[in-house]
């Protein structure tokens, strides 16, 4: 479960920030996580609560911005959902493509009091 790992990278930023800006707490904090990025949902939300316990974070509403996911194919060019990294392009059927969105995991804002 490599979801606590991630979820303790994002503490650690957490209490950077707060630190940077002489707060103590941070109140909002929100999230972007791609559909191709490999986190479980359910397995963030089972280990965010234990593991920002007596942290920045402990009090904080977590709001996740969830980014679907494109690729363009290098045949045609023509731009598609994905669903999967291994998905074809609908139009020429080739999977040589480049995905131009949802790979995404990053910290897009915290509110610190």
């Amino acid at each position: 479960m490599h979801e606590l790992s991630i979820v303790m990278g994002i503490i650690k930023i957490a209490e950077t920030e707060t630190l940077k800006a002489g707060a103590k707490q941070v109140e909002l904090i929100e999230l972007e996580i791609g559909s191709l990025a490999g986190i479980e949902q359910q397995a963030l939300d089972f280990v965010w609560e234990g593991a920002v316990k007596n942290t920045v974070l402990e009090n904080a509403t977590l709001k996740i911005d969830h980014i679907l996911a494109k690729g363009q194919c290098m045949e045609c060019d023509t731009i598609f959902p994905l669903d999967n990294v291994y998905d074809s392009c609908p139009n020429c059927q080739t999977y040589l493509k480049g995905i131009l969105q949802g790979k995404e995991l990053r910290v897009k804002a915290l509110e610190v009091n």
